[in-house]
């Protein structure tokens, strides 16, 4: 299980006595690497030491609302130099609004909430946001200050549902600390429920907010995988899915190198395992993602070739734990039929269900009837319908065939249940779109419907 633990204090003398002792227990938990972020100009030092002194620990510089009544111009300078001294710095944090203590004066506290994003845009570095009984005025600076053109975090994330959506769509991402394991949060448990886990990051927040079981104690990095299993089970995820992506989206946002690895041929969601075989597609789908990002759920899928069957079967070989197989990567996996058909003879062999998702074009691209062939080696086909017509099918999908496309699809929908046991047309739920009248088609040639969520891209 891999986990970054997004927020952490841990360069303070609550960890002077066992700091060797505390990096070792995170490490046994699986946190790779730490951002240990700056709250003061003290701290701020702190976290950039440590990050200078430790390979997997970054940092962050800024100062807490708590200080905003003794900040000078001499501060921000300071803090400015520290941003530019090293490469370690990943954002300008953690900075924000703190209206339960009231510390400082309000007015103040805006002041220099605003010039530190100034500072972060300035520096291109994204932000790390305090924000306590203050959620309507650090989404108004936000948006002000033009907040959205670096993004950032709102670490130990407080609001509602509908506030998650609006930092999300002005570019920032939500983190989760170990209060979404206490029993009476059930509102942070529904934010978990509501966003989507490609916006989602964890946190620990050490050493305060501690999850259950140790509430009460210190808090500590290792602590993080307590709050990535309760997102796991909110989320109907594994916990090495959760650890995996929210990982992927740490490193994204704060620009920390992702680990160096070969092509992903076979990536792990929930209990499937997934074949990536080409980034070959017959269409260019508006709706897809791919133009954007090749990453998926944590797994970046852009292939430097083709796999053959030998490097297939090796990746199946060296996963476990799934209890399917499905043909679906970022390309069309029936594009190389012949290898398909291989593998599939493997894994049948083998017991294991199989399953192709495609866009059921590949009659259209071979030039033939290749559903017989694929009689007892295909448990399930999920085919991308996604519209009710060809004029909309043409318009969201851009496919090479023309009405063809649309028409060979409806075709090779009516003629899979002949061949393949299960068969389920999909639709993404794209904005404007239709998706009744596409489960009605669906329904009429014969087959099963499902309805896919429309992330729009960027």
């Amino acid at each position: 299980m891999e986990l970054i633990d997004s927020h952490a204090h841990i360069y303070g003398k609550e960890y002077a006595a066992d700091f060797e002792e505390m990096m070792e227990r995170a490490a046994e938990a699986g946190v790779g690497t730490i951002v240990a972020v700056g709250a003061d100009l003290e701290s701020s030092q702190e976290a950039l030491a440590l990050a200078g002194a430790r390979e997997n620990v970054y940092c962050s510089v800024g100062i807490h609302p708590h200080d905003a009544d003794r900040v000078t111009e001499r501060c921000y300078e300071l803090v400015r130099e520290m941003a530019l001294s090293s490469p370690k710095v990943v954002a300008i944090g953690e900075i924000g609004l703190d209206f339960f203590r009231d510390r400082s004066s309000r007015e103040n506290q805006e002041e220099v909430f605003r010039r530190f994003i100034r500072m972060g845009r300035e520096l291109s570095l994204p932000l790390i946001i305090h924000d306590r009984d203050a959620h309507d005025r650090i989404m108004a600076i936000l948006r002000e200050e033009k907040a959205g053109e670096v993004g950032g975090v709102l670490h130990c994330f407080s609001g509602d549902l509908a506030m998650a959506q609006e930092c999300i769509e002005l570019g920032f991402k939500i983190s989760i600390p170990g209060t979404v394991t206490y029993p009476s949060n059930e509102a942070l448990r529904e934010v978990v429920r509501g966003v989507k886990i490609e916006q989602l990051m964890v946190e620990t927040d050490a050493p305060y907010l501690t999850p259950v079981p140790h509430r009460g104690k210190r808090n500590e990095p290792a602590f993080v995988r307590l709050t990535a299993e309760r997102v796991a089970q909110v989320k109907g995820l594994s916990p090495e899915d959760v650890g995996r992506i929210t990982s992927f989206n740490t490193r994204k946002l704060f620009g920390i190198p992702q680990p160096a690895e070969q092509d992903t041929i076979a990536y792990m969601i929930r209990n499937s395992l997934y074949l990536n075989i080409t980034n070959r597609c017959s269409n260019r789908c508006t709706f897809c993602p791919k133009f954007d990002d090749f990453a998926v759920k944590g797994h970046e899928l852009k292939l430097s070739h083709e796999p053959n069957f030998a490097e297939v079967m090796a990746a199946v070989d060296r996963a476990s734990g799934f209890e399917e197989v499905v043909f679906c990567g970022y390309g069309e996996p029936l594009v190389r039929l012949d290898l398909v058909k291989e593998v599939a003879a493997e894994l049948k062999r083998r017991g294991i269900k199989v399953r192709i998702n495609t866009d059921g074009q590949a009659n259209l691209v071979h030039g033939r009837n290749i559903l017989p062939e694929l009689a007892g080696l295909v448990d399930v086909l999920s085919v991308s319908l996604n519209a009710a017509n060809a004029e909309d099918y043409q318009r969201l999908c851009n496919t090479p065939f023309g009405a063809a496309g649309f028409q060979g699809v409806c075709d090779f929908l009516r003629e899979a249940p002949k061949h393949v046991p299960q068969v389920t047309a999909s639709a993404v739920t794209v904005p404007g779109l239709d998706v009744g009248k596409v489960r009605e088609l669906a329904l009429s040639l014969g087959v099963d419907y499902r309805e896919r969520e429309y992330a729009e891209v960027g």
